[in-house]
């Protein structure tokens, strides 16, 4: 089976979901998840878990995401974004990159962000999507985020390009129309692209007409022990891999954190060790529930 992350560029229109889906029937594989959801507008970096991989997205969901956005000024929709009905429009005057580069500052830096009532934030066990949808209005608290950097690319007298690092959690359609706000005018998102979550960037990226290409599959696929390249190695001997495995918490006086564990040098997933003790955490060869691991 199957066991990793394979980097797909989302094509716009397709739902994370509809990706998800394609690459089953492609690959005849059950065990297949993803992680950092992307809009059907969006396109770029989306990561999929495939087989033993689907337990690992605890450990990259909270990656930092880079993404390039178009503002279209002098529109507003009631999504945020330029699919949805446009409620607002305004005459827009030609700024500046100056004057765009001055406000694209602002943003940067920790800050507090209400999330958009078009998303998925559950609040009160429901959806905030289902209550935009049937007009109703639900208080929505904010969230902490941080701007690490944002860069202008291009603009026109109507178009903002724009490139945002940023953490998790960031709605790109809200910054965009903060950014058209402080300029003085109304925006909503018209394009974005996803270019980058964590490590996995668009460069690695499989196109989606290509997932049936298994020999292409295996070539960009992500391997844990790749996925785990910066963490420290541990070797066990035989004996204390079948301990390890079963989990029993094993002596070791490293200092706390995540390990690779490797046993006659061969990977066999990830542990953790808190007050020396190294319990299991991750195996490529079987679930957290499996006791057992395919030599």
């Amino acid at each position: 089976m199957i066991t990793g992350i394979l980097v797909v560029n989302k094509p716009k229109g397709y739902t994370s979901h509809d990706v998800v889906a394609k690459v089953r029937r492609s690959l005849n594989m059950q065990k297949v998840g993803h992680t950092g959801t992307l809009d059907p507008l969006a396109t770029g970096v989306l990561p999929i878990l495939l087989g033993n991989g689907t337990k690992l997205s605890q450990y990259i969901i909270n990656h930092d995401k880079e993404y390039i956005a178009t503002i279209k000024l002098g529109v507003k929709t009631d999504t945020g974004d330029i699919e949805g009905n446009i409620i607002e429009e305004k005459v827009v005057n030609k700024y500046s990159d100056k004057q765009i580069k001055e406000v694209l500052d602002t943003f940067k830096g920790k800050q507090k962000q209400i999330p958009p009532m078009y998303s998925a934030i559950k609040v009160k066990g429901k959806k905030l999507y289902e209550y935009a949808r049937k007009g109703e209005n639900i208080e929505i608290e904010p969230r902490d985020i941080e701007i690490y950097s944002i860069e202008l690319i291009d603009s026109t007298t109507n178009i903002i390009k724009i490139k945002v690092n940023c953490s998790k959690g960031t709605y790109i359609r809200v910054l965009c129309e903060d950014i058209a706000e402080k300029l003085g005018t109304i925006g909503t998102m018209q394009n974005l692209e996803r270019t980058k979550v964590g490590d996995f960037c668009l460069e690695d990226a499989i196109q989606i007409e290509d997932i049936e290409n298994l020999e292409l599959v295996k070539q960009k696929l992500i391997t844990p022990e790749k996925i785990f390249k910066d963490l420290k190695e541990i070797e066990l001997s035989n004996k204390e891999l079948q301990q390890f495995l079963n989990g029993v918490k094993l002596e070791n006086k490293n200092i706390d954190g995540l390990y690779k564990i490797y046993c006659e040098n061969k990977f066999i997933g990830i542990g953790k060790i808190f007050e020396n003790k190294l319990k299991r955490e991750y195996v490529v060869g079987g679930s957290s529930d499996e006791n057992t691991y395919n030599m």
